[in-house]
């Protein structure tokens, strides 16, 4: 656990992604708003008084079955073992298992629905959920299986059987695998917990293992969105391209507000570039086919006419990143206010001294599921436009003078980098048939009972994975771009590069060095630079030498 902040404070309100990523990757500990402790005893205490008894009307879950059974009452003498037994068949996920980040975060996600006093559940179940947080108890859980409609019942009900320490719940404790009483004891807590009214159904009603993907997925497609600009930026420089598309005027003439604070963060990143000039691209470089080689490193002689536009993967790259920042915009807005947000049903709501119970469609995915495919989509397609530049890097028909696959010496007896290249063009192609639309795909579940579902948990599950492959594909253009200007340096080492650009070069070779001399093993360079584009480190020394990118 971490102590060095102060807890983050629950209250159903106010819950934000970065504080949500404090807690499942960084272990902040947690905390409910005292406010809202109060205010859920209170609840809770009228409905035990109130409505727990046979004389109460039938209300949904509280004292009947659910779905189809909806009709059918439950005498208070079996509401603990009918809630119990909604655990029990709910149970029922499979395929791997979710990602312990996203788990917890599910945790928290449930807690924050909680604060907001909408479900009714005992203060006992809030706790529960909050002392495995903050010992680092987490739920094993099966990833497939939900229909986003009834919520994600199937991966929820894993969940709260860990809670209840039921024999056959499994946690994560300490880095080992075992059953949830065992782990509870080992911490101190309760091995087991009952259910009672309304505690099982609140658990597990509410499109929770969907947002807890998305937020994650959404959050790191920003950090892709920026760490994919500043490859953008090594790419202008290696190209030595032009670089007058990306002023404000222009971007003025067409306002898109993503694109043009695109353009402002390039500008920023290229800023006293002497890379992206004419007399720069004047100069022969040692890869240039068919070159005397008295002549590298000196002007063209007669010069070469200026160069006219440059490819669209450069030229256009505010036009393709910038609706990535609008649609994440946008995505952000939904996932905000999911978050904060009571999914549960029935929900109660206070009147005068007394509460209502109301039946409601919370728990449907389809504001998540629709957000969701949409950052597939801009994701896929941004990760496409990297591809294309690193494409670019390699071929000698279109670099500029590098050396063709960027090889340092000896071509042919090495090979450079063109199956890095490729692999991210593999990446880009499993994308494309990634983000293909999931909210549309509804098919009737349970007897008709839910007859429009909104695969949101696919739809999150899925676009995780786009934003993973993307990761992977701007990590090729670092390699590539920074292996183009350190191959290039030996000729253009008076024209220097643009203050971000050197920060990020920088960065790059903290962690990975060029390849000289032998082939490298590519595989590790790959892994150990795509965990600093996947942790923001490359883009924090970016951002330390030039600012907040703003994207």
């Amino acid at each position: 656990m971490n102590t060095e902040h102060a807890p983050v404070v629950l209250d159903g309100k106010t819950l934000t992604p970065a504080a949500l990523v404090a807690v499942v990757r960084e272990h902040q500990l947690l905390e409910l708003d005292k406010e809202c402790r109060t205010a859920l005893a209170q609840a809770r205490e009228y409905i035990e008084t109130n409505w727990l008894t046979d004389a109460a009307p039938l209300m949904y879950a509280f004292n009947t079955g659910v779905g189809s059974l909806k009709s059918l009452r439950i005498g208070a003498k079996d509401v603990v073992a009918f809630q119990t037994n909604l655990i029990r068949s709910h149970s029922a996920s499979t395929g791997e298992l979710m990602p312990k980040e996203v788990v917890r975060a599910m945790m928290v996600l449930r807690v924050n629905a909680f604060a907001s006093n909408h479900s009714g559940v005992r203060l006992v179940m809030v706790d529960r959920l909050l002392d495995m947080l903050n010992h680092d108890i987490t739920p094993i859980v099966a990833s497939k299986g939900s229909v986003g409609a009834s919520g994600d019942l199937a991966p929820l009900a894993l969940m709260a059987g860990a809670m209840m320490g039921m024999p056959e719940s499994k946690v994560e404790y300490k880095g080992e695998v075992l059953s949830a009483a065992a782990a509870f004891e080992r911490a101190g807590l309760a091995p087991t917990l009952d259910v009672q009214a309304k505690d099982a159904t609140a658990l597990i009603n509410g499109a929770t293992a969907s947002l807890a993907y998305a937020v994650l997925a959404a959050h790191d497609a920003r950090v892709l969105l920026s760490s994919a600009t500043v490859s953008l930026a090594l790419s202008l420089e290696a190209l030595r391209a032009d670089v007058a598309c990306f002023q404000d005027r222009v971007m003025l003439a067409r306002p898109h507000k993503g694109q043009r604070r695109v353009a402002a963060s390039i500008r920023k990143l290229i800023k006293n570039s002497a890379r992206c000039t004419e007399p720069a691209r004047q100069i022969v470089l040692w890869g240039t086919p068919n070159v005397e080689s008295s002549t590298v490193g000196l002007p063209q002689n007669p010069p070469l006419s200026p160069r006219i536009q440059d490819a669209y993967s450069l030229r256009c790259a505010p036009q393709v990143h910038g609706p990535v920042l609008d649609a994440l915009e946008y995505i952000d807005g939904i996932l905000q206010t999911e978050m904060n947000s009571a999914t549960d049903n029935p929900l109660i709501f206070p009147e005068d001294d007394a509460y209502e119970i109301v039946s409601a469609g919370h728990f449907h995915g389809q504001y998540i599921a629709q957000a969701m495919d949409l950052l597939a989509l801009v994701v896929t397609d941004l990760s496409a436009i990297c591809d294309r530049r690193s494409s670019r890097l390699i071929d000698p028909a279109c670099n500029f003078g590098l050396p063709a696959n960027l090889i340092a010496e000896r071509p042919g007896v090495n090979s450079g980098f063109p199956t890095v290249q490729s692999m991210g063009t593999g990446l880009v192609l499993e994308n494309m048939g990634l983000c293909s639309p999931a909210s549309a795909t509804s098919l009737p579940a349970k007897g008709n009972t839910e007859d429009h579902i909104s695969n949101s948990c696919f739809a999150a599950r899925r676009s995780r994975t786009v934003v993973q492959n993307a990761q992977a594909v701007v990590t090729v253009e670092l390699l590539l771009a920074a292996q183009a200007l350190d191959l290039s340096e030996r000729n253009l080492k008076h024209f220097a590069l643009g203050v971000g650009s050197q920060a990020a070069l920088k960065a790059i070779r903290a962690v990975v060095p060029a390849t000289w001399g032998e082939d490298r093993w590519v595989h590790d360079d790959l892994n150990t630079l795509k965990k600093a584009v996947v942790d923001g480190s490359i883009l924090a020394a970016v951002e330390a030498a030039v600012g907040s990118l703003d994207l």
